[in-house]
């Protein structure tokens, strides 16, 4: 597997610390790049729609750069009431954002774009959408400005880390994939990439 005779270039086009260790988890050798791109919401766009445009763009704009190469692109939208609910930034945003959530259920979107630019591609364009049902818990002021000062979640969209003490603040998490809230879905990543041929366990 470390012959690129083997094995192709594997590049995750994100910054993220959340998913490059989601994506170490699979043990495969891979470089991450941040992609360069405009993520605003294009007019009456639905949620759905945005993830999947933007996890897209992500891998095709490290595509550009990398010939030859599996570009992994990722976008998480979260959703209440069917509008978009971005990273809050600050404390006062995060602490609207939880105000507005508490005791109701948001609609994660992570969508997945795996492209393959090899010339014996298989599938050149894998992507995928998928959803996760985040229950969050009626707590009151006090407790959810102790939350954020604990762990500063203002990079993250819904103002909470499940993978962190954010898994407080929650009551229920209803999906088909675990990984996903944390934004890079391994099951449907680990069906992508074995679509392209690629091999686990090789070296274990």
């Amino acid at each position: 597997m470390s012959s690129s005779d083997t094995f192709p270039r594997l590049i995750l086009g994100s910054s993220s610390a959340y998913r490059k260790e989601l994506l170490s988890r699979l043990r495969l050798p891979f470089e991450s790049m941040s992609p360069d791109i405009d993520e605003t919401p294009l007019p009456h766009e639905s949620p759905e729609m945005t993830a999947l445009r933007l996890a897209q763009a992500k891998a095709a704009a490290i595509a550009s750069q990398i010939p030859d190469a599996l570009v992994i692109g990722s976008d998480q939208v979260a959703t209440l009431d069917g509008h978009q609910i971005g990273k809050p930034g600050t404390h006062a945003n995060a602490l609207r954002q939880l105000q507005t959530m508490r005791g109701r259920t948001v609609t994660f979107h992570t969508a997945l774009c795996l492209l393959d630019s090899r010339n014996n591609a298989a599938a050149p364009l894998q992507i995928e959408n998928v959803r996760t049902y985040v229950t969050f818990r009626d707590l009151p002021d006090a407790d959810l400005n102790a939350y954020l000062h604990a762990e500063q979640p203002y990079d993250c969209a819904g103002s909470a880390k499940n993978e962190g003490l954010g898994i407080a603040i929650l009551s229920k998490i209803e999906g088909v994939d675990p990984t996903a809230l944390t934004g890079l879905p391994l099951i449907a990543l680990t069906s992508m990439l074995r679509h392209a041929n690629i091999p686990f366990f090789q070296n274990c």
